[in-house]
């Protein structure tokens, strides 16, 4: 295949913006390799690559567990971050014009990063996630600061079927004074799901209103299942 900034180039991003205005999310075709999806469930057990370990259980996340990687990034993970930024930036500049902020994003990930430490989020949020037989991944929003980026993405690094059975990838949203929506996003190894991070855009009878957006993991039956958390905002 070829490189990642060129697989991010070719994806058909007006029928993505069209689905994250329709849906809160979007799938994307095969946009990691097997081998590079083998070479960052690898890195797991090497502690010298990550910042932090988080056990899901202790702090009632769910449960697995997950760490953020530490600087510098790997080569797949820094490629992923710094070429689907530039894509993302205009939609989510959209996104929160229709929501009435008058915020907008900075056309690269470095003008971006550079306004998250002006208000102290420094440390790298992208992700590996592990659960085992019985794990699973509680509805939650990916917030570590005043600085949030509104959209993010999850590739799936295990194989279903072969790696884990079970553990599917969750979106919930709720909408003012409505019940809340459940949809479960089906991934193969090297997909991506590209969502929002808190909120997205509902077209209504007087504009555009705010939905509340909550992602997860659905128990994981058997196996291990891996995957990849990129988040453009930085933490504290």
């Amino acid at each position: 295949m070829t490189g990642i900034e060129e697989r991010l180039a070719r994806l058909d991003w007006k029928a993505i913006e069209g689905s994250l205005w329709e849906h809160g999310y979007a799938k994307t075709p095969l946009l990691l390799t097997p081998e590079e999806c083998a070479e960052l469930v690898a890195l797991y057990g090497d502690d010298g690559r990550f910042r932090s370990r988080v056990d899901m259980a202790r702090y009632r996340f769910g449960v697995g567990e997950y760490q953020y990687f530490a600087v510098p990034l790997p080569a797949v993970v820094e490629s992923l971050r710094v070429h689907a930024y530039p894509f993302l930036a205009p939609i989510a500049g959209r996104f929160v014009e229709a929501l009435g902020s008058r915020e907008r994003f900075p056309p690269d990930l470095k003008g971006f990063l550079t306004r998250c430490a002006r208000s102290g989020q420094r440390k790298p949020t992208p992700l590996l996630l592990r659960y085992e037989a019985g794990g699973y991944n509680c509805l939650h929003q990916d917030l570590y600061g005043d600085v949030v980026f509104p959209l993010q993405l999850t590739c799936l690094l295990s194989r279903r079927g072969a790696d884990f059975e079970g553990g599917e990838f969750l979106l919930v949203e709720q909408r003012p004074r409505a019940q809340s929506r459940g949809e479960v996003v089906p991934l193969e190894q090297g997909e991506a799901v590209i969502f929002a991070t808190r909120h997205r855009p509902v077209a209504g009878a007087r504009g555009h209103y705010r939905a509340n957006l909550r992602h997860g993991v659905s128990r994981v039956f058997s196996g291990t299942r891996y995957s990849l958390g990129v988040i453009f905002h930085n933490a504290k």
